[in-house]
């Protein structure tokens, strides 16, 4: 999973991260990213990014 073709991105102030299809999959890749989710979600909402 770690080497997957992951995408996300933002849409209309809206996150959107496509996980695998595989339970496993998917755990993997959001544990990888869920420390970073808080800031992304406070950037969508104006937070300075520094």
């Amino acid at each position: 999973a770690v080497l997957s073709r992951a995408v996300a991105g933002v849409r209309a102030k809206t996150l959107v991260v496509n996980l695998p299809g595989s339970p496993k999959g998917a755990i993997e890749s959001l544990e990888a990213v869920a420390e970073l989710i808080p800031h992304a979600i406070d950037v969508l909402h104006g937070a300075r990014h520094d």
